[in-house]
């Protein structure tokens, strides 16, 4: 019988994780539960991805507030310190400018504008327009701020992030002023020493900044770096995709974890005799047409992944030959004559008019965005995603 399904995506439900959990063996069992379940097979080349927030979880890598305050004192020096380009958010960042704001005598915190690097609003492109402001080159003080655009409330979440941020700092026993620029290099007018929490563009904030002539620069992902009296680490990353765990800890971005999707590869292939993929996946890549926010917080879409996953798609677009070049066919000819083209399609089609409008990303990036729209950040249960499917073509 011809198959009439093409990718499919299924959360997994799966135990509550604790630390020290043996993550690969309840991954392989939940999945073949759930086919045993629902009635599906496992194939060669399905995808099992597991969420980074239970890897973490499993690790046990979680930090105080107390040990980010050490170790950006030790770094930074704990006096005046610039703050810069965080992101607007209480579960991604605020914790961590608690520990920021205990490790420093005040805070020179400098917040982008209109919005955050994932889309969260400070401020609207159309007041800037009505106030005549322009962000690339202007600099705003707290003051200035709200006599030009006063209070505004986060459209999801009701929250005035200028004023929340400066009471966390102030609770925190640190001095706080708040500015608004665009340019890295403003804050050098205000202090030498910068943290800069950047996600994406942190390593051009580094170079500009150390170019300028700052005395000491370190990204979120220079801190925390190695444990700091006995805390969760971060070698890679730092402080980069941590996140709220309790009022006083967060929950850091999995360490080194190459070897648990090669476990549950090899426990899967003796188990089911298939070949599938596997990855651990962070934020994906999707921006929410409303509020303009961007779910790419986390500094990588995949943790790590089996070699199968690399590259990027070898797609030709169904539309474009049957616009083009089968323009004068239809039913099972059109059918047979897309089939035939597609299995002789080369192995690299970049350039090749018929591949144009295809996506032009990792195949990590489309499948780790996939995925976390499927489980989710909320109660679903679902931190295990299996993907079938994902590398058929019309002719499978």
């Amino acid at each position: 019988m011809e198959r009439r399904v093409g990718t499919t995506s299924r959360g997994i439900r799966c135990p509550i994780f604790r630390q020290g959990d043996d993550l690969a063996k309840v991954t392989v069992e939940s999945v073949l539960a759930a086919a045993e379940s629902e009635g599906f097979s496992i194939n060669d080349r399905d995808v099992i991805a597991i969420t980074e927030s239970v890897v973490a979880r499993v690790q046990g890598n979680y930090a105080s507030v107390d040990a980010i305050a050490k170790d950006v004192k030790a770094k930074l020096g704990g006096e005046t310190i610039g703050v810069i380009f965080p992101i607007l958010s209480r579960n991604r960042f605020a914790i961590c400018l608690r520990g920021i704001a205990k490790g420093a005598k005040k805070i020179v915190l400098m917040l982008s504008y209109p919005s955050d690097e994932v889309g969260n609003e400070l401020v609207s492109l159309d007041k800037l327009d009505e106030a005549g402001v322009n962000p690339y080159s202007d600099v705003l003080t707290l003051e200035k701020y709200r006599e030009l655009f006063g209070v505004n409330m986060h459209p999801f979440t009701c929250v005035d992030y200028v004023q929340y941020y400066g009471d966390l700092i102030r609770e925190c026993g640190a001095e706080v002023e708040i500015i608004f620029a665009n340019d890295p290099r403003v804050i050098l007018n205000y202090t030498k020493n910068v943290l800069n929490c950047d996600i994406h563009t942190r390593a051009r904030t580094k170079r500009l900044l150390n170019a300028a002539g700052a005395e000491k620069v370190c990204g979120l992902d220079d801190i925390l770096t190695e444990s700091v009296d006995g805390s969760g680490c971060n070698e890679r990353f730092g402080l980069l995709g941590s996140n709220k765990s309790t009022e006083d800890t967060v929950k850091l971005f999995p360490r080194e974890c190459s070897d648990l999707v090669l476990k549950v590869q090899a426990e899967m292939k003796a188990r089911t005799g298939k070949n599938v993929e596997v990855m651990v996946y962070g934020d994906g890549a999707f921006k929410d047409p409303v509020g303009k926010i961007w779910e790419l917080a986390d500094p990588s879409v995949s943790v790590a992944n089996t070699p199968g996953l690399e590259g990027t798609p070898n797609e030709l677009k169904l539309k474009y030959l049957a616009d083009n070049d089968f323009a004068d066919l239809k039913g099972e000819e059109l059918k047979k004559a897309i089939e035939s083209r597609i299995r002789e399609k080369e192995s690299n089609l970049a350039g090749n008019m018929a591949s144009q409008g295809t996506t032009p990303r990792r195949l990590t990036d489309l499948i780790g965005s996939l995925c976390d729209l499927t489980s989710g950040s909320g109660d679903k249960g679902t931190p295990v995603i299996l993907v079938q499917g994902y590398f058929d073509n019309y002719t499978n």
